[in-house]
């Protein structure tokens, strides 16, 4: 456990007297780290949280300086990135693309089961992104302002903080390669079609049937195990308490101007996904923009606490977890986070 504590210091400068700094409150910190520590002891695997007060700078960070599988919480990075062209001028939010066959992926939202030729907006796709967490719109977005553009923008705005952002297809590309290199022959279709069978056994199966290969060709014993395997890369990774930087740097007004910043959080305050995660622990009322995030054996769950009046002192929470048994205890340990934040004082 490390636990970060900003000094908020004042300094009364004249002639001859000495200066004095005024500690932070932040005992805070140490309730939430004694209860932190609590949740990662009794969930299987490893948790990770970052949880930051902007108005003083206090700081709890668990675990948070190693790098986290993000799973679909990369879709606020998206996000910033095509707002911030439509800031610039360089798209327009109103500007539609046309959804075609390659760019069905499995995943979350409803655009897999459309007809390819429909046309959307970039405002359209954006709301399907991050309150649906619609991978094929996401996908779309990534391909309309470029993967390159947007992991050279995210790295000049957190340096270091995040590892390349890919393609939710590339994900599952580069998944299945950990099983077999020849996985890249199969279709978006066929990668879309590998998730209708059941997970595990059959679904290696019927990964070993795509190909035609047999099972003493295969580069890992398990679909769970490849996975490992491509977590244990950089891509869609990052630090938690770089992810927590760049929301704070959202909250403050320094990514996007504020008709652009309200887009954004308007879609993170409405998500259909979380129910069973931060939010259903935090506080009644609290305000919360979020995104969640899921992938086999990863969960995620990052946002910004606080009303739009007073965002400049809103508490960043970013919490990930690993190598969990099931999702459903991933979930528990959130909504646990979620009660410890609004016991600690944090949210004052």
């Amino acid at each position: 456990m490390i636990l970060a504590r900003s000094l908020a210091a004042a300094w009364v400068l004249a002639s001859g007297c000495i200066a004095t700094a005024v500690h932070a409150d932040d005992a805070w910190v140490a309730r939430l780290d004694a209860r932190v520590d609590a949740i990662d002891t009794s969930t299987p695997g490893a948790l990770g949280v970052v949880v930051k007060r902007l108005g003083d700078g206090t700081t709890l960070d668990h675990d948070g300086s190693r790098r986290w599988y993000l799973a679909s919480t990369v879709k606020i990075p998206v996000a910033l990135a095509v707002l911030r062209a439509a800031q610039d001028g360089t798209l327009d939010l109103d500007e539609s693309i046309e959804l075609r066959e390659a760019d069905f992926v499995d995943g979350s939202g409803d655009l897999v089961w459309q007809k390819p030729g429909a046309r959307y907006t970039i405002r359209e796709l954006l709301a399907k992104s991050i309150e649906n967490s619609d991978s094929v719109a996401t996908d779309m977005l990534i391909r309309r302002v470029g993967a390159d553009a947007l992991n050279a923008k995210l790295a000049h705005r957190v340096p270091g903080a995040f590892g390349p952002i890919t393609t939710i297809l590339q994900v599952r590309y580069d998944a299945y390669a950990e099983l077999h290199p020849r996985a890249k022959e199969l279709s978006n279709l066929d990668i879309v079609k590998l998730r209708n069978a059941e997970a595990g056994e059959p679904r290696l199966r019927a990964f070993m049937a795509a190909l035609g290969v047999d099972r003493s060709e295969l580069r890992a014993p398990s679909i769970e195990a490849a996975f490992e395997r491509y977590y244990a890369g950089d891509r869609n990774t990052a630090t938690l308490d770089g992810f927590a930087a760049l929301l704070g740097k959202l909250a403050k007004g320094e990514l996007l101007d504020r008709p652009h910043a309200a887009i954004l959080l308007g879609h993170m305050r409405r998500i259909t996904t979380g129910s069973k995660r931060l939010a259903a622990g935090l506080p009644p009322g609290t305000v919360f923009a979020q995104k969640t995030g899921t992938q086999l054996a990863r969960a995620c769950n990052v946002g910004i606490i606080g009303e739009d009046a007073h965002l400049r002192e809103a508490v960043i929470v970013a919490a990930c977890l690993e190598k969990f048994d099931a999702l459903p205890e991933a979930e528990t340990a959130l909504q646990s986070l979620g009660r410890a934040i609004g016991d600690s004082g944090v949210l004052r």
